[in-house]
């Protein structure tokens, strides 16, 4: 009994060792590309092992959504941090960063579907907040605007108070048919 064990617990040793194999192997592959640097394609490749790492604890400690919004927001991190190793993303991260709020609520969605077998309001709501903020503070780290974050808040500064009122007053009806009162 005690082989039978030892044999379960080397194949699964071997099978994480084939895995972490075949990445680095796919990662030091298109690292020697040309235009590719090594490192970034390893750190995006690190992204996505850890995002699928995640998702696998999402999927064995079934109440656990935190792995799965962990998952989703590594694996889309990683994968466009592949596409701008290669080249085929030409945005600067120093410009990109908004991106990691539209990758949060992208990231909301599975969770909510995950929690309540459907897309429930309150996650949507969060979802579309964090998305349009990451539009929004996209536009002024893509400079498409004349005038800088800074002077936007100073001018438009009740702005933030009344989306930020209506994100919570919309959150708040959404979820209003979920409790019993």
């Amino acid at each position: 009994m005690n082989s039978k064990s030892n044999r379960k617990h080397t194949a699964r040793v071997a099978y994480f060792a084939g895995i972490i194999f075949m990445v680095l192997g796919i990662t030091f592959l298109l690292g020697s590309m040309e235009h590719a640097s090594t490192i970034s394609v390893f750190l995006a490749f690190s992204l996505l092992l850890a995002g699928g790492f995640s998702a696998a604890l999402a999927i064995k400690l079934n109440k656990r959504p935190i792995y799965l919004f962990l998952a989703s927001l590594l694996m889309m991190a990683g994968l466009f941090l592949f596409l701008t190793a290669l080249g085929i993303v030409n945005l600067p991260l120093s410009r990109a960063w908004p991106l990691l709020s539209i990758f949060s609520g992208l990231a909301l969605l599975p969770v909510g579907w995950r929690s309540h077998g459907k897309i429930h309001p309150s996650y949507l709501v969060s979802s579309c907040a964090f998305v349009a903020l990451g539009f929004g503070l996209m536009v002024f780290a893509l400079r498409l605007v004349p005038y800088s974050f800074m002077s936007f808040v100073h001018t438009w500064w009740p702005l933030l108070f009344l989306i930020g009122g209506l994100t919570l007053v919309l959150i708040t009806i959404s979820t209003k048919g979920d409790r019993k009162d």
